[in-house]
């Protein structure tokens, strides 16, 4: 499937850029959420006419993702869960738990934003945790998972 990328995608292409995607994940995916258009030559002819304001958009976004990753690097969250004599949780610290713990410090983030690579957190102590605000910017906070 041929597309036209509306946005920077992350190990596909940048803004602009017409890739050839397998057709799964160009239907459920990107023409859903906005990040491409089909590649006919009536979506070329307006995507060209509207490349300075789709560059415009992706410059300004990625200003504001910068600006929330200043204002989150260095932060360092608390999140009190329930645990056994040896500091294994009953149950995990997830990206939820993690994301509310945050917008509860006054740091707006979303679930979708947080990422583990290794998974939920089930053991107490402390753990960097990557926030992914923008498909070329990242942070890193810290999250301490304490006993109740």
């Amino acid at each position: 499937m041929q597309l036209i990328l509306l946005e920077r995608v992350r190990n596909l292409g940048d803004l602009g850029d017409e890739v050839n995607v397998k057709a799964g994940y160009g239907r459920n995916y990107l023409l859903p959420q906005g990040k491409a258009v089909r590649a006919t030559a009536a979506n070329r002819e307006e995507f060209e006419g509207r490349r300075k304001e789709l560059e415009q958009q992706s410059a300004e976004q990625l200003t504001r993702a910068q600006a929330r990753a200043q204002d989150l690097e260095g932060v360092s969250v608390t999140i009190a869960a329930r645990a056994g004599e040896e500091g294994r949780l009953y149950g995990s610290v997830g990206p939820r738990e993690v994301a509310e713990a945050l917008t509860a410090a006054n740091h707006e983030v979303n679930k979708a934003d947080v990422r583990m690579p290794i998974g939920p957190i089930r053991v107490t102590g402390e753990y960097q945790v990557e926030i992914h605000l923008h498909s070329d910017v990242t942070c890193t906070v810290t999250v301490l998972v304490i006993a109740e």
